[in-house]
């Protein structure tokens, strides 16, 4: 897991740089049979290449493409360079905003779902949300990152980690009272680790801007395959697959913004 946070990153590089591999139309796409889905291949809950725990990511790429009568191919990268000559035809979780996309060169679905990062507690905790916190309180962050620098300001005391994991393996502990992470990381641990049962506290009213939408970024210019990908997408919210694949990773779905 602690490729996780890495992979996560990657993924955003990757999607924020624009693509240099021609883009498939669905013509194309449907002519050859397959469709093929970028992912990283060691970073779950994720994606993984290895064993039988696929991730989220590629198992929402799969039912995708089952939905559109396509075989599914996952495109394995380590970093965006390797995402420009890729060729693959769909990113799952990209970022569902316009001006976050603008260099991508992707079009985005409708959104399917929200994240970002969140405070999570033990469940022996008293803390209900951010603004009844004790700023005593010792709350876990990476190293860097924005919400190490927003919970700073907000006065808070923290402690710094390299890997989500690890944070939360010290908040198991109780070597610290909090850990802001990602709302999948969270989940994945909780379902990984028996007998350390937390949750989560959405952190939106400190930091409304560590929060967003999440689509399927597809290869411009084609609009075929935007509607039809987001067809798909309607009917597997409408049955529940989507909630289903990612509540066997701990993740519990927020409605879109």
């Amino acid at each position: 897991m602690k490729n996780a946070v890495v992979a996560a990153a990657l993924i955003a590089a990757a999607v924020s740089l624009a693509l240099t591999a021609e883009a498939r139309s669905l013509e194309a796409i449907r002519a050859g049979g397959t469709l093929r889905q970028c992912a990283h291949p060691n970073a779950l809950p994720f994606a993984s290449r290895h064993g039988a725990t696929q991730g989220f990511q590629i198992e929402l790429g799969e039912a995708i493409a089952k939905q559109l009568g396509l075989a599914h191919e996952p495109v394995w990268i380590i970093g965006p360079s390797q995402f420009g000559r890729a060729g693959c035809d769909i990113v799952t979780d990209a970022i569902a905003d316009t001006e976050a996309q603008q260099e991508s060169g992707l079009q985005i679905s409708s959104p399917y779902y929200r994240t970002g990062v969140v405070l999570a507690v033990r469940d022996d905790s008293p803390v209900t949300s951010v603004a009844t916190m004790d700023r005593q309180a010792k709350i876990g962050v990476m190293v860097g990152s924005v919400a190490a620098m927003t919970f700073r300001q907000a006065g808070f005391t923290t402690s710094t980690f390299g890997f989500e994991d690890e944070m939360l393996q010290a908040l198991a502990d109780k070597e610290i009272d909090a850990a802001a992470v990602s709302r999948a990381a969270a989940g994945y641990f909780s379902v990984t680790h028996e007998g350390k049962p937390m949750h989560v506290v959405d952190i939106d009213s400190l930091a409304p801007g560590l929060s967003w939408n999440v689509g399927v970024g597809m290869v411009k210019p084609d609009s075929k395959l935007r509607e039809v990908v987001d067809a798909a997408l309607q009917q597997l919210k409408a049955d529940g697959a989507i909630q289903r694949i990612y509540a066997r990773y701990g993740v519990t779905l927020q409605p879109p913004h």
